[in-house]
Formats: structure tokens, C-alpha cells, sequence
């Protein structure tokens, strides 16, 4: 049976930087790439804070992106 091992985490953020001419929303992503395994979804959402209220920009969009291998 074939098992999973998580290899990494990054925290994706989405901003809403603007509005382009058609008046349609211009969006800016931002990775955060070696996001500790064990943080809590709690502890993402922290961060998530901290990070917008340093930004100009409105946040669309929080996403945590795991990678993992595939073991056989």
C-alpha cells in the first residue's frame, strides 16, 4: 500500500491590489515557502493577520499548500 510523507507547507496569501481598466480586480499572490510542518491552522491564520496588517493591499485569499511524496 502506497503512503504519503509530507514534505513541505508554504502559506499562500492573495491580495487585491486594484482595480484595472475593464474594471475588473487586479490580484497579487505572495508565498511564503518553509512553513514549519507542525503549524496549526490557528497559527497560519496569526500569521495571516500580522502579515495583512503590514499591507496596503486587501486580502482575498489565504491558502496553505502542502506538497507530499508518494511512497511505495
Amino acid at each position: 500500500m502506497a503512503e504519503t510523507l509530507l514534505a513541505e507547507s508554504k502559506l499562500r496569501l492573495v491580495f487585491m491590489t486594484g482595480i484595472d481598466n475593464d474594471g475588473k480586480p487586479i490580484m497579487r499572490a505572495k508565498t511564503f515557502g518553509n512553513i514549519n510542518r507542525q503549524v496549526t491552522a490557528d497559527q497560519l491564520y496569526k500569521i495571516t493577520q500580522a502579515v495583512v496588517n503590514l499591507s496596503a493591499d486587501t486580502l482575498s485569499g489565504a491558502q496553505r499548500v502542502d506538497s507530499s511524496d508518494l511512497l511505495a
